[in-house]
């Protein structure tokens, strides 16, 4: 018997359904899921109106308190020749989300793994931004300790100056005004910040503004999801150097 496909599966940033047709097509034809959160695959499937009664679909959980000897079982019916849709609790699954050891466990299987088109809060983010999209690293989360989350950003600040690369970072919506805050206060002035907020929503902004700017002025971003990223334009190089 042919082993079943994981099709990665992006899902909607909290609007309606930015996906291609491809994709759609293939969460309405999955009945078999692995899902950080199942509550929210089953509210993805309503949103593409997956044509099956939700009793009938089967919904694993995988998140970060998920144990690697877990794999084995999720990958049990791909082996038999089921196809699995891995999703996310909002855009790309696998990518600042706990999904990746599943993929790993499937390539290690022999298993065959599809990506399939959908938003990226980080890509997004990155697009509008304005800064270096030739270089840059996603960082994931800054440290939530006053202390430890300022050495982090000014070390963040200088790899942007010295390596010319765009720094992306995340927070817990509810904690974003604390970064935010930690970011005027410790980087330098000039320093570019890019604030991507509810992305694909009608309420999305995106702004790019020097530190200095942002210490004006702070935005409502207070338990909004949003994308930091951060650039420093490169010290230019000695003649000769």
């Amino acid at each position: 018997m042919p082993r079943g496909t994981l099709y990665l599966l992006p899902t909607s940033l909290g609007g309606e359904p930015a996906l291609s047709l491809p994709t759609l097509e293939t969460a309405r034809r999955l009945l078999y899921f692995v899902a950080e959160n199942p509550k929210s695959a089953r509210a993805f499937l309503k949103l593409v109106a997956h044509p099956a009664r939700l009793q009938d679909v089967r919904i694993e959980t995988l998140d970060e308190h998920t144990p690697r000897s877990k794999m084995t079982d999720l990958l049990k019916p791909l082996e038999d020749g089921t196809d699995c849709g891995l999703v996310s609790d909002a855009g790309c699954p696998a990518v600042a989300d706990s999904g990746a050891p599943l993929v790993r466990a499937a390539h290690a299987a022999g298993v065959k793994v599809v990506p399939l088109v959908g938003p990226s809060a980080i890509l997004l983010a990155l697009m509008a931004s304005g800064m270096n999209g030739q270089r840059f690293a996603f960082e994931g989360y800054v440290p939530v300790e006053r202390a430890p989350r300022a050495k982090r950003l000014v070390e963040l600040e200088s790899l942007s100056e010295k390596h010319d690369v765009t720094q992306v970072f995340i927070e817990a919506p509810y904690r974003n005004v604390a970064l935010l805050e930690a970011i005027v206060r410790t980087c330098r002035p000039d320093t570019l910040v890019c604030l991507a907020t509810d992305l694909t929503l009608p309420e999305e902004t995106i702004c790019t503004q020097t530190v200095a700017e942002w210490r004006k002025a702070r935005p409502a971003i207070d338990r909004r999801p949003t994308v930091f990223l951060m650039y420093r334009e490169p010290l230019p190089k000695k003649a000769g150097s």
